[in-house]
């Protein structure tokens, strides 16, 4: 069985299973719909979204070197 990446990191939990024979049409506006949730969630929380994102992909802070007499 192969594992799916997704962009979460999420590895474990329910499958979401997506049937077969969805058409083209289906399938089209199942991700019309998710883009529209995601685009209202980043227009409501577009502040807190980007703090939280800048705080998880910014560098960890190493305590000493914020002391400049460590540096010489």
């Amino acid at each position: 069985m192969t594992r799916l990446h997704l962009p979460s990191g999420i590895t474990c939990g329910l499958d979401f299973l997506i049937p077969d024979n969805w058409s083209a049409d289906q399938a089209l506006a199942v991700i019309e719909l998710i883009d529209d949730l995601r685009e209202r969630i980043c227009l409501h929380y577009q502040f807190a979204l980007h703090e939280l994102l800048h705080e998880q992909r910014a560098p960890p802070v190493n305590a000493h070197l914020n002391d400049v007499d460590d540096l010489f």
